[in-house]
């Protein structure tokens, strides 16, 4: 019997192995995604004994299922017996880290940083950090790239010895002959950096930044950026002008667009980590000119970043500097010719009216906002349209409409009907921050209209907007400027403007709710059962099933019925069908 036991103990490990040796790519996927429940079959012993063994001899395969297995081993630790032998797992974690594929790599690095915390301080530098020198050391680069990855969470836990050689394998690491090797390196250097003594900073990171922001590929240079704003926050304020800035400036001005477009997209924290002084003397110039780039990404990128360094800039000169150095700047992008840098200055530049207060925005913004509203491109208006309340805020809703509703009133007209769908789309949040009397007076009109625009995709879009306009409003609201305009259209000569009355009520009848739909609504949808045009007659069958719900039993028994009734027997077979389905569908069979 205990012979019977064995073999059925072998079994899971038998099937694992013929399926990881299946010629079925599939397959072997599906064995490694089971790893879990075959090691708990397995037991704690035979998963270290045989089951990792056999994976690390079998790291040979299609990238899926090594990435697949990477991943699964950094969840392995109770599996294997606990954090006294999270060791097991790093031989085949090793051979992953070494593999050509970049997303396997990162897939084991991930894992092996995964499990580096549940080793013991002693098992760390037994174990795992003759592991990083290995891959550090290691004849390809793809171990090297690795083992950049590896450094910061090991350093902590290891004794000053072992401390100094880490320092001295990053330190190689970054000036490795292999580009991929010094932008790994690159891209961790900030992180190292957190982890290390404010001495050792200044000594050996300092000079690694340096080295890597003047580095000959950009792609190096631009990841040492990012690398530099980390750093700047661990020093004191005296040592950043002579220690980090200089590289900076530098990287700012750099020949490649790449890096000063990392320069540009990561601002905001370079100039949260410098302080107010070095923002003032250094990063004002240097924020335009990249405004002022003659590559239009890295202009758009600084345009993003406008609200927010205006934002951070030291109270007491804030607004000196804006109006004296940045504001010339963002009016010659208002008019720039790339459309990702005018879009990218629209969807910040209305927040610099609260920051500049009223005066400033009537007299500087508002023209700039105007300008950005009748842009050819619909994003950059849409941008302006989609933040007019922090403007509104700030001038009052008076002054708005005054100069900038006739902008959107023509777009509304616009005869390109795309342009007039994007106005539609944003009416509900202008309508927001706009109020209620503010619309009916100005921009009521506009919505009715679209009800009758020559387009589909606009009536259809008008239709769902009076919803959207309903639920911010109220059903009170509805019953008196919207419900009769719209059940007026039920007497078009125009079908298809009779078909909108129908839709609309579709629409409105959920908002408005059982009292108005039944009293206003459906008395129109009977009427329109009997008009001439069989389109519409089925589209009454469609709306009664659409507003079935919302009415009680009893007008759908006795007013509902006899209507859908008169309509299944129609002549025309639509009217017929479309009855039929809303009988059944409302269960009045």
């Amino acid at each position: 019997m205990a012979g019977a036991d064995s073999d059925d103990s072998l079994y899971p490990i038998a099937v694992l192995i013929d399926e990881l040796r299946n010629e079925d790519v599939q397959l072997r996927l599906n064995s490694i995604k089971k790893l879990s429940t075959i090691a708990l079959a397995l037991g704690v012993e035979r998963t270290r004994t045989e089951l990792l063994p056999f994976l690390t001899d079998t790291i040979y395969d299609e990238d899926e299922v090594l990435l697949a297995l990477a991943e699964q081993l950094g969840n392995f630790t109770m599996l294997v017996g606990g954090p006294e032998y999270v060791h097991c797992l790093l031989p085949p974690l090793e051979s992953l880290a070494t593999v050509e594929e970049t997303v396997v790599r990162d897939k084991a690095v991930e894992s092996l940083r995964k499990i580096s915390h549940e080793h013991s301080p002693v098992d760390l530098e037994v174990h795992f950090e003759p592991l990083v020198k290995r891959l550090a050391s290691g004849d390809w680069f793809t171990s090297r790239t690795s083992a950049c990855g590896l450094f910061s969470v090991c350093y902590p836990r290891v004794s000053s010895t072992v401390k100094a050689e880490i320092r001295q394998h990053f330190r190689t690491l970054c000036s490795d002959d292999t580009p991929m090797v010094r932008r790994a390196a690159a891209s961790k250097l900030g992180e190292f950096a957190k982890v290390l003594e404010l001495e050792y900073v200044k000594s050996d990171i300092i000079s690694l930044f340096t080295a890597l922001a003047s580095d000959e590929q950009d792609s190096v240079r631009l990841l040492a950026v990012e690398a530099g704003v980390s750093i700047a926050t661990l020093l004191p304020q005296e040592d950043l002008e002579t220690l980090v800035m200089p590289t900076l400036r530098q990287a700012a001005e750099d020949k490649s667009w790449r890096v000063r477009y990392m320069v540009a997209d990561k601002f905001s924290d370079l100039q949260k980590a410098v302080g107010p002084e070095i923002t003032k003397n250094d990063l004002v110039p240097a924020f335009q000119n990249l405004l002022k780039d003659c590559e239009a990404e890295v202009r758009a990128a600084a345009a993003n970043k406008v609200k927010e360094f205006c934002e951070n800039l030291p109270e007491d000169s804030r607004e000196t500097i804006i109006m004296t150095h940045i504001l010339p700047c963002v009016k010659e992008l208002v008019s720039d010719t790339n459309q990702h840098v005018k879009s990218a200055l629209a969807s910040v530049i209305m927040g610099l009216s609260t920051i500049l207060g009223k005066d400033n925005t009537v007299e500087h913004l508002l023209p700039l906002f105007l300008a950005q509203l009748k842009d050819e491109c619909p994003e950059v208006r849409l941008n302006i349209i989609s933040n007019l309340d922090c403007v509104n805020e700030v001038i009052g809703i008076r002054q708005l409409s005054q100069s900038l509703l006739p902008a959107i009133v023509e777009l509304a007209e616009d005869a390109k009907w795309r342009v007039r769908l994007a106005i539609i789309e944003y009416m509900p949040l202008l309508a927001g921050q706009l109020g209620v009397e503010f619309f009916d007076e100005k921009l009521n009109s506009l919505c009715m209209a679209w009800l009758v625009d020559h387009v589909y995709a606009i009536r259809e879009a008008a239709t769902c907007n009076l919803m959207k306009l309903v639920e911010k409003f109220g059903a009170e609201w509805a019953q008196n400027t919207i419900v009769p305009k719209v059940l007026g259209m039920a007497n078009d000569p125009n079908y298809l403007h009779r078909m909108t009355t129908l839709f609309c009520i579709n629409a409105l009848s959920e908002v408005c709710g059982q009292e108005i739909t039944t009293k206003h609504m459906l008395p129109v949808v009977f009427k329109m059962s009997n008009d001439q045009v069989a389109n519409v007659r089925f589209n009454v069958a469609k709306s009664l099933q659409k507003i079935g719900p919302v009415l009680d039993s009893n007008c759908l028994q006795t007013e509902v019925k006899p209507v859908l009734e008169k309509l299944a027997s129609d002549q025309d077979m639509d009217v017929k069908y479309f009855a039929q389905e809303a009988i059944s569908v409302l269960s009045l069979a």
